[in-house]
């Protein structure tokens, strides 16, 4: 334990802290308990600067995409003579399954579904609503979170690998701040990270937990999807995920997430082609075109005059979710790229995601719409009766080997789950060491046993969705930090001999 740094010990008393906070009854607290606090400052962030999460997110992408086509694209992340640590196919797995991979599960139905119903605009249940609940399933899911974690992992892998910074978020404003970033200032923004990343995986641990628990349910009618069940689920995937934790990134995590894509890519191609594989084909190329044509005006879109709150639940919410776990997935994507070229790297980052996304949810929400459509079976009767958690046991169900399919889909969440799981020990790791590439398996143990603890007593209080809400009010400094990033990697990048090269 000697090598942690100060960040550690103070996310610690936080993490104590803040779980206290959260099993301290409502009615204790009517109104400065976890769920309402958090709530309040949420909303006040959501409502007065919404405006500000949709500017951040485009500008993140528009960074992004001008970082591929400059000569800036030449940098390598790391020597210049040096090559990629990782496969293409084993850089790609990684990176998706600590970036959103449970989330795609857990709404590749869910989303789709709740958008044809309440849709961003006109009337719900229609042909247009149909459309417009593919193009912003696509939109949440595609290019723009991936350019919130690119950014932060690109600065990481950039610093960490070619500038031989620590492997934390502080030291990558060193050209803005100085040596500042080694005291308060630097602590300040490292604790911030933690803070967001430990309990943003709390979190999802808690609702995949019950996700499995819909799963198993829906498969088995004996097991009910209660407390006992979930605390059972936890219980076993954080043995497995602590069991992977302790045989590092090359053996666990590696190994976990080839199995993922691997799940995910037989699930997917199993519904497409016992579904309705001519439509879901057609969804998939209409929308891409759709979504490519109107990505401008999304990324700018609010209801100023209509009054609507459609944007602040869905995208805003979005875009300060994935801000909120950028810490976390940027850190770990940065440590898995060295040696990759920024051209290289960017490109990985956001097409291949964004299209396997955009595949996902065609197959998945794509066939979830062909019900409700044309067989005329409500998807969204059960999402209301049974929880979000069902909709996509219920949606397999319909089609031939339902079951398998369900089977399938309970495996890969907790694959998912694990990986996940196993990711953000290994990150948090880094930021409480120092950036260590490979921190004690001590201090991954402590973490491991945190996150699970707190998702544990967090669902057993009904706590969960206040930790949520508490770990997206981190989002907003984060923005900001995140702009300094992108202004820190500017400067630094016009002084790399590369840009003298090439015009």
């Amino acid at each position: 334990m000697r090598k942690v740094s100060t960040v550690f010990y103070i996310s610690i008393i936080i993490v104590i802290l803040f779980i206290i906070w959260g099993v301290i009854p409502a009615s204790k607290l009517p109104d400065y308990n976890l769920g309402a606090v958090s709530t309040a400052v949420h909303s006040f962030l959501i409502d007065r600067f919404g405006w500000f999460y949709l500017l951040a997110a485009t500008t993140f992408l528009v960074f992004c995409l001008f970082l591929i086509f400059s000569k800036y694209g030449n940098i390598r992340l790391g020597e210049d003579d040096e090559k990629p640590e990782y496969s293409s196919a084993t850089w790609f797995a990684m990176l998706f399954s600590a970036g959103m991979g449970i989330g795609l599960v857990f709404w590749g139905v869910a989303e789709p579904i709740s958008h044809y119903h309440t849709p961003p605009a006109g009337e719900g249940g229609t042909p247009e609503a149909a459309r417009l609940a593919m193009r912003y399933a696509f939109f949440h899911w595609g290019l723009h979170p991936w350019a919130i974690y690119g950014v932060i992992a690109l600065a990481l892998a950039y610093f960490q690998f070619r500038k031989k910074e620590p492997g934390v978020i502080s030291r990558l404003l060193r050209p803005i701040f100085g040596d500042k970033v080694n005291g308060a200032v630097g602590i300040t923004i490292d604790t911030l990270s933690v803070y967001a990343t430990i309990f943003g995986v709390a979190t999802s641990l808690g609702l995949g937990a019950i996700q499995i628990g819909g799963g198993l349910s829906r498969l088995f009618p004996a097991i009910p999807n209660n407390f006992i069940t979930q605390l059972i689920i936890i219980i076993v995937v954080t043995f497995l995920f602590m069991t992977s934790a302790q045989t590092g990134l090359n053996k666990g995590i590696k190994i976990l997430s080839d199995t993922n894509i691997a799940l995910a890519v037989w699930l997917m191609l199993f519904l497409l082609f016992v579904g309705p594989t001519s439509f879901i084909m057609d969804v998939f190329t209409t929308t891409i075109g759709t979504y490519l044509q109107n990505l401008p005006s999304m990324s700018f879109r609010l209801t100023p005059f209509e009054q609507s709150d459609w944007p602040k639940s869905w995208t805003i919410f979005y875009w300060a979710w994935w801000i909120a776990w950028a810490p976390f997935v940027g850190t770990f994507i940065a440590r898995i790229s060295r040696g990759r070229t920024i051209r290289e790297f960017m490109i990985g980052v956001l097409a291949v995601p964004t299209v396997f996304s955009a595949l996902w949810f065609s197959v998945f929400g794509g066939s979830a719409l062909y019900l409700e459509r044309f067989q005329h079976i409500s998807i969204i009767d059960v999402m209301n009766d049974k929880g979000m958690e069902t909709a996509l046991f219920f949606m397999l169900q319909q089609f031939p080997f339902g079951t398998i399919l369900s089977g399938l889909a309970i495996l890969l969440i907790c694959t998912f789950f694990v990986t996940s799981a196993d990711s953000a020990t290994f990150v948090l790791g880094m930021q409480t060491t120092n950036g260590m590439l490979n921190p004690p398996n001590s201090v991954k143990f402590i973490w491991g046993i945190a996150q699970s603890a707190a998702a544990v007593i967090l669902l057993w209080t009904g706590g969960l969705q206040a930790l949520q809400t508490a770990s997206i009010v981190a989002a907003f400094p984060f923005a900001i930090i995140m702009i300094l990033i992108v202004i820190s990697l500017i400067r630094s990048f016009q002084k790399e001999p590369i840009a003298k090269k090439r015009i």
